[in-house]
């Protein structure tokens, strides 16, 4: 048997806070999911998003301390097209998101952003640029 890459896993502060950012990116994740101490969504093709609350961790696993610092994990969300980048960055911002980096052309090829969720993880946003 071969194991097969399926899912991201996140520990959080603040599991509300979390899906509310993760919300606005345009995850489909319950209205009540916000007060439990585990939640999953499937995503496109498949793949699914956990994010467990730290206390949760806590409990199966004494002696959990979290990561510190930022940059513990980074996930990629692909827009429909350069404005799309400048317009989720402004919607994430705006909403009170910390703005890392903000939308440029990358000499790749692609618009490109990034914001920070609630926990301090990259989220970058990316289009081709033509």
């Amino acid at each position: 048997m071969t194991a097969r890459f399926d899912a991201i896993g996140m520990v959080t502060a603040d599991m509300a806070a979390t899906l509310a950012f993760y919300r606005l990116l345009g995850l489909d994740i319950p209205a009540d999911a916000d007060g439990r101490p585990h939640v999953e969504v499937s995503l496109p093709g498949g793949m699914r998003m956990l994010w467990d609350t730290e206390e949760t961790v806590r409990s199966f696993a004494p002696g959990f301390q979290p990561p510190t610092g930022e940059g513990r994990i980074g996930l990629a969300f692909r827009c429909d097209g350069p404005a799309d980048v400048d317009a989720t960055y402004a919607k994430l911002t705006g909403a009170g998101y910390e703005g890392a980096l903000a939308p440029w052309d990358a000499d790749w090829g692609q618009r490109y952003a990034q914001v920070h969720d609630p926990d301090g993880n990259g989220v970058d946003l990316y289009a081709p640029l033509g």
